[in-house]
């Protein structure tokens, strides 16, 4: 029994590394990725300082590219390379996760109505836990953020741990099994 958590450790690493290749196996899937991951990193610099974010593309909306360059920057300033490193984390992962998740419900909408409701709260999870730091932002929470320890980096480290979490867990989605609900 003693060697039981080791090969689960070994079992949900294997899984995770499954999990963050499977965008890799195809040209289509590494473009979306990288198309959910781009996403995912204006959004979140956006909304880390929303009332700048909302005049400058309200003002013109071609401006997007100013605005994610500025914010950038003051992301930086406010929590350095640490800060800048733990968002392209976050983009990268959810860009990953976004790709696992597509290929999830694709896949239990073969297999039936059930199976895509058993499937939907761990997407809903995994989405969550990529928007983090961002939605606090968004909710004009900018003050809390200045508040939390570390800048909000602690936050940003959880919802990091939270998506590899949950890709260990889902693993490879080409070969996790999806059951429609019966006896295993």
């Amino acid at each position: 029994m003693s060697g039981t958590p080791s090969a689960s450790g070994r079992d949900w690493a294997r899984d995770l590394r499954d999990a963050l290749v499977y965008p890799l196996t195809s040209d289509l899937r590494l473009l979306s990725a990288a198309v959910a991951t781009v996403l995912t990193y204006v959004v979140l610099v956006l909304s880390s300082f929303p009332q700048f974010s909302i005049q400058v593309l309200t003002n013109d909306p071609t401006d997007v590219v100013y605005a994610v360059t500025a914010l950038t920057r003051e992301v930086y300033l406010s929590t350095g390379w640490l800060g800048i490193g733990l968002v392209a984390a976050y983009a990268v992962l959810t860009g990953v996760a976004t790709i696992n998740a597509l290929a999830l419900v694709r896949r239990a909408r073969r297999t039936g109505a059930s199976t895509i409701v058993g499937v939907l709260p761990g997407v809903l999870a995994a989405g969550c836990a990529s928007c983090g730091a961002g939605v606090l932002g968004a909710l004009g929470f900018v003050g809390a953020m200045a508040a939390l320890p570390f800048d909000g980096n602690l936050l940003r480290v959880g919802g990091i741990a939270l998506l590899l979490f949950f890709l260990g867990r889902a693993g490879d989605p080409q070969t996790c099994s999806i059951d429609g609900g019966g006896d295993t």
